[in-house]
């Protein structure tokens, strides 16, 4: 017998993008290096290794992502504590779009992600830097 599956993954994308923020690449250009907003790169190690990251941008597998949000959590990471913009990308846009909307649920404000990912950010000539995972 066969799974049948009663909301898809774009389903759960329309359900996010409905309820977040999403910035066009030169709006979160406009965002890079101020003190008050956290770039949160959702991308596998691999993927950082492989394409670079934006500059300055935190690496949170999207696995970890609702552990190293929670305070409660053995696996809490203080930057996820501080009062900043969060502003989430990915390699297309679908896993940041998903995880900007599970971190607001989760009380993380304001959030945002990135319309298009890394992706998107690259092909506009936008800064990138060597990919090593911390």
């Amino acid at each position: 017998m066969s799974q049948t599956i009663t909301r898809g993954y774009k389903a759960l994308l329309a359900e996010a993008n409905a309820k977040i923020e999403t910035l066009a690449v030169k709006d979160a250009a406009a965002l890079l290096g101020r003190d008050d907003v956290v770039f949160v790169d959702l991308r596998d190690p691999r993927e950082l290794e492989r394409e670079g990251k934006i500059p300055g941008s935190f690496h949170c597998p999207r696995g970890m992502l609702e552990f190293w949000i929670d305070p409660e959590s053995p696996y809490h990471k203080p930057v996820f504590a501080q009062d900043k913009t969060f502003v989430f990308f990915c390699g297309g846009g679908w896993r940041s779009a998903l995880s900007a909307a599970t971190a607001q649920e989760m009380g993380l404000k304001p959030v945002a992600h990135i319309e298009g990912g890394f992706k998107a950010w690259k092909d506009s000539g936008e800064p990138v830097e060597s990919g090593e995972p911390h």
